[in-house]
């Protein structure tokens, strides 16, 4: 009988393996083999059905399967779901699942483009790691400047994150949105302004929250006003990502809001290599579902509840 087909040894390794917790080489050294065997064996003791691996995972089985849907249907890398809980406490949840897989994808010479809002800002309230990254690059996305909520603005996450990850930042002294057009293209041509935006189109992974319709963006109410009463009415505009409005199949909206917004344009968002999009909340939804049809993230955390709307058609 040929070694492999011997279902005693097969048993045996297979207990000395998985039962004793022995490594594969003390195991070839003890059975007199290379450790190259080993691994056969250990395969060709479950391909007989001798090991059967199971994984305990009914605490989070509904979420698997809603997270593999998304998935499948959309073409991402990956989704995130937290359980649904009450609104404040749901975003906090958001926000710490956010910077865990923030923290297993960022490398040593990341470069981190930031959005901003408040959902970020629970990402960057729940961000703690002892790992230093002082190679690492933390860049904003967007301008943000003013006294109205400051604390969601992108330059003041990308310092909190920066020093949380003891990394180097760039901070962008621009506001959301300028007066016109033309003051927008004097805006971008200026020394400082360009360096902050080349880096931005370096970054190897971006986080970004996706915003819902105008009314609903607390950044986008108080730089639009009452006098912009126009954007708030244009049905196209499902909500935003960085600030740019997109419309119902994730592409930019034709407004006068995108000439003027300081923020990296969604063609330069797609090519970053790893997009983080972090939102959730039923007014959220349909964004959230523009942004998948746009390719303009990679990687969805989100609650059950608006997952589950968003699988609906």
């Amino acid at each position: 009988m040929a070694i492999l087909e011997d279902r005693r040894l097969l048993v045996k390794i297979a207990h000395m393996y998985y039962e004793e917790g022995e490594t594969q080489s003390q195991i070839a050294s003890k059975i007199g083999v290379s450790r190259s065997l080993i691994s056969k064996y250990l395969a060709k003791a479950r391909e007989k059905g001798i090991v059967e691996i199971i994984i305990h995972d009914e605490g989070d089985q509904k979420f698997r399967r809603l997270e593999s849907e998304i998935e499948k249907k959309y073409g991402l890398r990956e989704v995130v779901c937290i359980e649904n809980i009450e609104y404040e406490s749901s975003k906090k949840r958001l926000g710490n699942a956010a910077s865990q897989y923030l923290l297993r994808a960022i490398k040593e010479d990341s470069v981190l483009g930031i959005s901003s809002g408040t959902t970020l800002n629970e990402v960057a309230k729940s961000l703690s790691t002892n790992k230093r990254y002082p190679s690492a690059t933390i860049v904003p996305l967007v301008g943000g400047v003013g006294n109205e909520r400051v604390d969601i603005h992108a330059n003041s996450l990308v310092a909190r994150i920066g020093e949380v990850l003891n990394a180097d930042y760039e901070l962008l002294h621009v506001p959301v949105m300028v007066d016109s057009k033309e003051a927008k293209e004097v805006m971008m041509r200026q020394p400082s302004v360009q360096k902050v935006f080349r880096l931005a189109e370096k970054c190897d992974i971006a986080i970004v929250g996706i915003g819902g319709t105008p009314e609903h963006s607390t950044m986008v109410k108080s730089y639009l006003g009452h006098q912009n009463k126009d954007v708030f009415m244009n049905t196209k505009v499902v909500g935003d990502i960085c600030y740019n409005f997109i419309d119902k199949d994730g592409r930019a909206t034709n407004s006068s809001w995108n000439e003027r917004v300081m923020a990296l344009n969604l063609e330069k968002l797609k090519h970053i290599h790893l997009v983080i999009g972090v939102a959730s909340g039923a007014e959220k939804v349909n964004s959230i579902k523009a942004a998948l049809k746009g390719k303009l993230i990679d990687v969805l955390v989100t609650d059950e509840a608006t997952a589950i709307a968003i699988t609906k058609e």
